[in-house]
């Protein structure tokens, strides 16, 4: 690397492959836990809205199971593949294997369904976020040619 007065300094391409794009180093992806004394036999995938949107969810839902929660967003635990034929409307975002990204710790449990099972009906809890937030369900949406 040389100075030249009055210049910022030149880069080397060495120096340059050293950079990383963004803020900063992210965080590694944390997994939902299923909490202690539940299974989860068909797996476990999230489904994950603004926080702000969360407690208009809860009341809607027929059943409710495993609820997380941070300052941002509310999660659902919903069985794997839940996202089969399914676009979850924005701001959904689905979270396969219930990973939780960029979050520096785990969300809080908030609510705990009673029996064995952490799930949220699946459907019950899409056709609640497309009413929400004035999307068609999938398969009512037109088809184009």
């Amino acid at each position: 690397m040389s100075a030249v007065p009055g210049r910022a300094p030149v880069l080397g391409l060495d120096t340059l492959v050293r950079f990383r794009r963004g803020p900063g180093p992210a965080t590694a992806p944390r997994r939902l836990a299923v909490p202690d004394g539940m299974t989860a036999p068909l797996g476990c995938d999230a489904v994950a809205v603004p926080a702000g949107l969360g407690p208009q969810v809860m009341p809607r839902l027929p059943r409710v199971g495993c609820v997380y929660a941070d300052e941002t967003h509310w999660w659902w635990l919903v069985p794997s593949d839940s996202d089969y034929a399914l676009e979850w409307p924005a701001p959904a975002y689905y979270a396969t294997g219930a990973l939780v990204p960029d979050s520096p710790r785990a969300p809080d449990l908030i609510h705990r369904p009673d029996g064995t099972l952490p799930y949220t009906p699946p459907l019950p809890l899409y056709l609640t976020l497309c009413r929400l937030t004035g999307t068609a369900p999938t398969w009512s949406r037109p088809v184009s040619a």
